[in-house]
């Protein structure tokens, strides 16, 4: 008589109030990115039209005051958020975001532009958001839940590379402040009507500081982690068009020709790997190889740039281990975190974010300038290094955690 079989773990499934909540979030968060990615494409050379646009040193103030003043507010709302209720300050948040996107259409200047930009910074509701997300799904099927709107932060960019040239000229740079303003209406209307409501915790609510935060050395790994990511992300993406122009004679305006096929295809890839993830529980595991794997494509680049076809392929697999790591992340910190001040660890998570975001297109053009792109792809590796270092550091992180 043979032996049975031994049977497979059972696959994890989304709850209906689980799936419709993370549904609904991942549109929101994929409304409100585009709406941010949309300027960066083109904003540089459609800043000529303003008054003040012919300055460079201006026209970067005004691109990069949204990311300053979003890892300014991230924490102060993400304590909001939990005290007051996620829906609320979402809602407030994406008001300020069409305020401001309202001034940059009405307006001719590039210094008027930096006060919108301003206004819309201070709704920074990422936290809010991921710490929603995470208060809607249990522990086992968070990550799938983070990938979705991990996902989004993918597409979104993919997108906004496709419709930016097209917008400015159709309808010119107001006509495009006004497609962002629009974007944050439509995340309004989903904050407030289709996000289902969540059964709140019967904990007390504590105020907790950021000392509470800053003393957890897990916490500290994973806003190390997602700082390096989105510093390696922008400062790739100083080289990536240049390099691509050169190898396949792509301008500017069909660049998305690679960039689109390299998200979805990374997308596709990366989704077993998520549910591997979660139902082997083996997140440090995969936390720790995403970042190997990025820093061997990283490390790989300087020796690929003859080639289209393997740039093309580097930057698949560097979009697989990406869109990985921001959809494992969040879900760690929301598990690291006590859900007493969830919210607030999410904030300093995405201030490390937004500064990442900052500091990697500053110093990456720097690097550009002085040292050539190749400079860039190896300060990046050797950051990744430095990142899977630290992560190597989690004494136990498990999916039931």
């Amino acid at each position: 008589m043979k032996s049975p079989r031994p049977s497979s773990p059972p696959r994890l499934k989304l709850t209906p109030l689980e799936r419709r909540s993370s549904i609904a979030l991942a549109m929101l968060f994929a409304a409100r990115m585009l709406g941010l990615f949309l300027l960066t494409p083109i904003f540089a050379v459609a800043a000529v039209t303003l008054v003040g646009g012919d300055d460079p040193v201006r026209v970067g103030l005004a691109l990069g005051a949204y990311g300053l003043t979003q890892a300014v507010m991230q924490i102060p709302l993400g304590m909001a958020s939990d005290r007051y209720g996620r829906r609320p300050v979402i809602v407030f948040g994406m008001v300020l975001f069409v305020l401001g996107g309202i001034i940059c259409a009405l307006t001719n200047d590039v210094d008027w532009v930096t006060v919108g930009r301003v206004i819309q910074g201070l709704g920074a509701v990422s936290a809010a958001i991921t710490a929603w997300i995470a208060d809607a799904t249990r522990p086992e099927v968070r990550t799938r839940a983070m990938a979705m709107v991990g996902g989004s932060i993918g597409i979104s960019f993919a997108l906004s590379l496709v419709l930016s040239p097209l917008l400015v000229g159709q309808f010119g740079l107001s006509g495009l402040f006004w497609a962002i303003s629009l974007l944050g209406f439509v995340c309004l209307l989903i904050a407030m009507f289709f996000v289902p409501n969540v059964p709140k915790s019967e904990a007390d609510i504590i105020q907790a500081t950021a000392h509470d935060v800053l003393a957890q050395k897990d916490l500290l790994r994973l806003n190390f982690g997602v700082f390096c990511l989105h510093f390696i992300l922008m400062a790739l993406f100083m080289v990536a068009p240049g390099l691509l122009g050169r190898l396949g004679d792509f301008e500017t305006a069909t660049l998305w020709q690679v960039y689109l096929p390299v998200i979805l295809v990374s997308f596709v890839l990366m989704v077993p790997a998520v549910f591997y993830t979660e139902t082997r529980k083996v997140h440090k595991a995969a936390l720790e190889l995403s970042v190997l794997g990025l820093a061997l494509v990283l490390g790989a680049l300087p020796w690929l740039d003859g080639s289209l076809a393997l740039v093309v392929a580097a930057l698949i697999g560097f979009f697989v281990f990406f869109n990985i790591l921001e959809a494992l992340q969040p879900s760690l910190v929301s598990r690291v975190a006590p859900p007493a001040y969830k919210g607030l660890a999410l904030g300093f998570y995405n201030t490390a974010q937004s500064l990442g975001v900052f500091a990697g297109g500053l110093l990456g053009g720097i690097l550009v300038q002085s040292s050539g792109p190749n400079m860039v792809f190896w300060v990046c590796a050797m950051m990744a290094v430095v990142w899977l270092y630290t992560a190597r550091g989690f004494k136990d992180i498990r999916g039931d955690r």
